[in-house]
């Protein structure tokens, strides 16, 4: 066997054992694999809203309690109740939901990706990201 010829032979082995040449995929830098889908739900913020309604209905609910200082004391447990309650009743209708997918690329990194509706990907599926991981396209096996 001559040396072209050899080196011929040794560059496709190593071509086949590699997987590269004709049949091969081309390296995909924007794939990986779904490793975990989780559900977040953040509170909202309150603006203070809830505080003062829920205080002002607390005090007046409170108020027609009782007589004399049982009743001061309890428009004022009424109002601090109504407060606590108006306040908490505003954060949950402010809650936002959100789905939060950790994917592991390709290069081997971990990249975390947030998005407002429920993906329709599964844990363990090959994914692409699309327009900078906007959003996520199901890739052949």
């Amino acid at each position: 066997m001559n040396g072209k010829f050899a080196t011929m032979v040794v560059i496709a082995a190593v071509a086949l054992a590699t997987g590269a040449g004709a049949g091969a995929q081309p390296a995909c830098n924007d794939c990986g694999v779904v490793q975990s889908i989780r559900q977040v739900e953040q509170q909202g913020q309150a603006s203070g809203v809830g505080l003062v309604a829920g205080g002002v209905v607390g005090g007046v609910l409170g108020h027609q309690i009782g007589s004399g200082r049982g009743n001061t004391v309890a428009t004022i447990a009424g109002a601090g109740v109504g407060a606590y309650a108006g306040n908490q009743v505003e954060k949950n209708t402010k809650k936002t939901t959100s789905w939060s997918v950790a994917i592991r690329m390709d290069s081997g990194q971990t990249r975390t990706l947030s998005y407002t509706n429920k993906p329709a990907v599964r844990e363990g599926e090959r994914v692409k990201l699309v327009d900078g991981g906007k959003r996520l396209a199901l890739v052949a096996p």
